[in-house]
């Protein structure tokens, strides 16, 4: 027993060794990531980024400079947009969809999940896709390109679906008795049990659609309409700074502290929503990725 019990010590030691070695390894580029975004400009052009700066050495100028620049509103708003209504969509048909094939008497239920898992190993490329976007509906310009076409997700459809199935039958058949027919079920029963996984599958669709910028390089020409990911992707590259950044000599900041507060500021909205549905989090992915 006592054996047993330094042993379990030992493994936990490793194991916690192991992730504190995790933690350190992602918060030194976190932390020089904000500290070069609080670097004043006359520090920066002394001896680039100091990783340990007192608070009264910070400067905001590059949140300054990102917040009130024109382009920023509009593309924060387009992301914003993309975000919410995609997600609501994504869960709007995922739902259903699982719904039905949580179901062991659908007609058909083997076919449909093997041609939903066809269209996960055999994506149809991106030649395609684009032809129908861009040419068949027209939807160039159109924020529709970057909403409908991943509306669905495989991995998502097929995580909610083995949730649904441990929902117990006997409360779906004590419905059925009292005369509720299935879409009330799904209303009425199942949807309030399954909070951790809307949760769930909503965080990760709309993590997609924040950080989506490739599809709307290839739809959207209007500068207007382009989300915040395009946005920081045009700095990060360097392609036109002067369109995107205009320099004033009495507050500007370098080029790499914008960068960074761009990465800092297209993050926010994700790292301050998680916390709140943390604790749905992993029931939700253990409920749902797990057949009993």
């Amino acid at each position: 027993m006592f054996r047993s019990s330094r042993e379990d010590w030992g493994f936990q030691f490793l194991i916690n060794g192991f992730l504190l070695i995790v933690l350190i390894l992602i918060l030194i580029p976190l932390w020089r990531v904000i500290m070069t975004s609080l670097t004043p400009l006359d520090v920066y052009m002394r001896g680039g980024t100091p990783l340990i700066q007192m608070p009264w050495e910070w400067s905001f100028a590059a949140y300054d400079q990102m917040l009130t620049h024109p382009s920023f509103p509009r593309a924060t708003l387009n992301s914003i947009i993309i975000t919410v209504c995609g997600t609501a969509l994504s869960l709007f048909l995922t739902v259903p969809l699982a719904y039905a094939l949580s179901s062991r008497t659908l007609p058909g239920r083997k076919i449909i999940i093997a041609l939903i898992l066809f269209t996960f190993l055999f994506h149809v490329g991106l030649i395609p896709t684009y032809l129908l976007v861009a040419k068949t509906l027209s939807w160039t310009n159109n924020l529709l390109a970057i909403i409908v076409p991943p509306a669905v997700g495989v991995t998502n459809v097929l995580v909610m679906m083995r949730f649904f199935e441990g929902i117990p039958e006997e409360i779906k058949e004590s419905a059925r008795i009292d005369g509720a027919n299935d879409l009330q079920i799904l209303w009425g029963i199942v949807l309030p049990l399954s909070k951790p996984i809307l949760l769930t599958i909503g965080l990760f669709y709309a993590v997609h659609y924040w950080n989506e910028f490739f599809t709307p390089i290839l739809y959207l020409n209007d500068q207007n309409l382009q989300p915040l990911p395009v946005l920081l992707r045009n700095i990060l590259i360097g392609q036109n700074f002067s369109e995107y950044v205009d320099y004033d000599v009495s507050r500007a900041a370098s080029i790499e502290s914008l960068k960074s507060a761009a990465v800092l500021l297209t993050m926010l909205p994700m790292v301050l929503v998680y916390p709140w549905i943390q604790r749905y989090f992993t029931k939700g992915t253990l409920l749902g990725g797990v057949k009993e």
